[in-house]
């Protein structure tokens, strides 16, 4: 298995495909034709959004210049076929949203233990990328995640990877949630206590893994021990694990 984990392969939302840091080219480079693809949709429910999604980022990828022999959408009206659909797809998208109701669907659908047989490309974006983790780091991002006692930050995830992403750094770095700075008042003390290692990712920057290697191509900081640092630019490489 081979997988791009991004904070958005996307100019902007809903735009065209980003070629920062030689993201397309990278990933076409990993893509084995015909392409059959996979769109896992973070919101099961909400048919609407789901397929608005999951079309955006079709039609990116096509006028990039990628052709899908199959393009499916998982969500809760094709959940039963989850299976099937993974054992026949040779390229996984796990769309972006909230990461708490997406990690449910792919708890409910089975998809870490069916996920482990893939043999072809995952791609992650935002919510996506941090479902990917073996521990999901989910940050609160919703009025009311922050000051509850009770909302899970831990996850289970994937297993792809140890690293914990931080999406659209610069999109976030003013936001607040109940009241909290979402970088300074909840994920560097949250990195201090947990003792975890917090990777954050402006859009544009993507963690590359292939048979064990992992590299970050981008600007990135990281978030530990209650501390934020930058460790590499725009258009640098980095191959973890890192000091």
């Amino acid at each position: 298995m081979k997988y791009f984990l991004t904070s958005s392969p996307s100019v902007s939302m809903d735009g065209a495909i980003n070629p920062a840091n030689g993201f397309f080219d990278n990933l076409s480079a990993a893509l084995t034709a015909p392409i059959r693809c996979l769109f896992v949709t973070t919101h099961p429910d909400d048919a609407a959004f789901s397929d608005h999604c999951s079309n955006c980022m079709r039609q990116a990828f096509e006028d990039a210049g990628l052709e899908f022999e199959e393009y499916v959408l998982l969500d809760r009206r094709t959940a039963p076929y989850t299976a099937e659909l993974v054992a026949t797809s040779n390229f996984i998208i796990l769309g972006g949203g909230h990461v708490p109701t997406q990690n449910a669907f792919l708890h409910d659908v089975h998809l870490p233990q069916l996920i482990r047989n893939f043999s072809g490309v995952v791609l992650g974006i935002s919510a996506g990328s941090m479902n990917c983790a073996r521990i999901v780091y989910a940050q609160p991002e919703e009025p009311g995640e922050a000051v509850d006692k009770n909302y899970a930050r831990y996850l289970r995830g994937l297993g792809l990877t140890d690293v914990q992403i931080l999406p659209h750094y610069y999109l976030c770095k003013d936001q607040q949630v109940d009241g909290l700075k979402i970088y300074d008042e909840i994920a560097m003390p949250d990195s201090k206590s947990s003792l975890h290692r917090f990777y954050v990712f402006p859009d544009g920057t993507y963690l590359y893994g292939d048979n064990g290697n992992e590299t970050i191509y981008g600007e990135f900081f990281v978030i530990e021990n209650g501390v934020m640092r930058k460790v590499a630019n725009d258009g640098q490489q980095m191959g973890l694990p890192f000091v």
